[in-house]
């Protein structure tokens, strides 16, 4: 039985408000106000430290999700109500829906490192090749503190903005978001510390990356209780984040990388055109002849403007009426949360499927390869390696010289001793509420873990910088 009424609830951590709405406008404002959220605006979304004002930041890819995932909901309501809102649920509930699937997508990459997903990769590496070996010289002599190094060396190498979204919310910000809104962030449902299943497992999809760390697994597990959300299982609004986000990049790079040079109007054109003829596909090459037409009648010089307004005023519409009828089509395994797709990748034969695919294929060939992109991802690797290896002295440290040393007493390392106040306090905070949590009677197991939230206090501090602070950081402490 779908029952929306189990799902969004006013259920929080903490000081819960009994009125729905209330509950609703409370988590809007806080995350609107979050500075997390605020730092999105100097976040990469595909160019890196850009100073033209024009170009895609996270933010505003996010304002653009948001919009969508609100034309989505929208939608979905408005042909649910033909059946009647009352059979799902749903009748009280309109302004929640679509409100919840709005300020998800605003937090959908609230994770996210600077310089992008290259950074991820960068620090999984790192991890990989200097905290791991740190690990490794840890005493496990019984099977708990064993099995505890192991989940722990899994872990730390499988840093991922989605799941350090999570940890934004709950503990760095602490914004206390209604488990509804919190759980809808949750894309992927698989621990950073659990193996990836095989292709034919019932949720590979939505186990596909992590999407939660060792450090909030007993959160996330307690949300999804309260919810009704089996574990592995994806809240259903979190479907409709997915698919704006899908849509918002068809157009968006394109459209930057004519903005900042990388391409012109025409070239555009002709590769999508040459694309959609390749492929025998019809839908997308009328799109853009159509729209293309109408820019070129136009004597003004930014003619990709209007082109790309055009497009995109055709394209999105279209693709969300797909995904609101494949979403409906198949609302009993969403609402469970079981769905193992993407809206955007369910109907492989249609033009919609066909049409999307062109586009990604053109902006992974003639923009994340170009080499002006490549050159802003490689800086950004420098700039995010060195900065670990700068703080790697408080990796090093032991549990107890790391304990005298927040609580500014002298140790025997004069550059963790600087180090630790460049880290903000409330990162700090986040790391004391996590060892105040661990039990000490297994003196190895707690000073494996203790050390698993050092390393997560430090993967705080570089991944929430913004492109321009991490920079900075760089120059200032490598000069010194």
């Amino acid at each position: 039985m779908i029952d929306y009424t189990k799902k969004i609830t006013t259920d929080r951590e903490f000081n819960p408000i009994d009125n729905l709405d209330y509950s609703i406008e409370s988590d809007r404002g806080r995350i609107l106000s979050s500075p997390a959220f605020r730092r999105l605006q100097k976040r990469t979304q595909v160019f890196a430290l850009e100073l033209n004002a024009s170009i895609r930041t996270r933010l505003t890819h996010s304002l653009e999700v948001a919009q969508v995932a609100r034309f989505i909901a929208k939608t979905i309501l408005s042909k649910l109500k033909r059946e009647g809102l009352g059979t799902y649920g749903l009748e009280e509930l309109e302004n929640a829906f679509v409100s919840t699937a709005e300020m998800t997508s605003l937090l959908h990459d609230i994770g996210n490192p600077p310089f992008g997903h290259f950074a991820e990769q960068t620090i999984n590496k790192w991890m990989k090749e200097n905290a791991v070996p740190i690990l490794d010289a840890f005493s496990a002599t019984t099977p708990d503190a064993q099995s505890i190094k192991e989940t722990v060396a899994k872990d730390i190498c499988n840093y991922d903005g989605n799941a350090q979204a999570i940890r934004v919310i709950s503990k760095l910000q602490r914004l206390n978001l209604s488990y509804t809104q919190t759980l809808s962030v949750l894309k992927y449902t698989r621990g950073a510390y659990e193996t990836k299943p095989p292709k034919e497992d019932a949720l590979s999809y939505l186990k596909k990356k992590p999407g939660f760390y060792y450090s909030e697994h007993a959160f996330i597990e307690k949300v999804q209780q309260t919810l009704g959300v089996a574990s592995g299982h994806r809240f259903p609004l979190t479907y409709i984040m997915e698919a704006a986000d899908d849509i918002s990049y068809l157009t968006a790079d394109l459209e930057d990388a004519v903005e900042k040079g990388i391409l012109t109007l025409d070239q555009v054109y002709d590769l999508i055109k040459k694309a959609c003829e390749a492929e025998g596909e019809d839908y997308l090459l009328e799109i853009i002849e159509d729209r293309y037409n109408q820019a070129k009648q136009n004597d003004e010089p930014y003619q990709f403007n209007m082109f790309f307004t055009l497009i995109k005023a055709k394209l999105v519409t279209s693709l969300v009426f797909h995904v609101v009828d494949i979403y409906i089509e198949n609302h009993a395994a969403i609402f469970q949360g079981s769905f193992n797709c993407a809206l955007l990748d369910y109907a492989k034969e249609s033009k919609y499927y066909k049409a999307v695919k062109i586009l990604e294929k053109l902006s992974a060939k003639h923009i994340y390869q170009n080499k002006e992109v490549q050159t802003l991802e490689l800086q950004g690797y420098t700039i995010v390696n060195e900065l670990l290896n700068i703080y790697k002295p408080i990796l090093e440290l032991s549990a107890d010289d790391f304990s005298k040393l927040i609580q500014d007493e002298k140790i025997d390392c004069f550059i963790a001793m600087r180090l630790i106040r460049r880290i903000s306090p409330k990162q700090i905070v986040a790391y004391k509420n996590d060892v105040k949590s661990l039990e000490r009677d297994n003196r190895e197991s707690f000073q494996i873990l203790e050390w698993y939230y050092r390393v997560r206090l430090v993967t705080d501090y570089i991944s929430g910088m913004t492109d321009d602070f991490a920079l900075n950081e760089y120059q200032t402490l490598m000069a010194l």
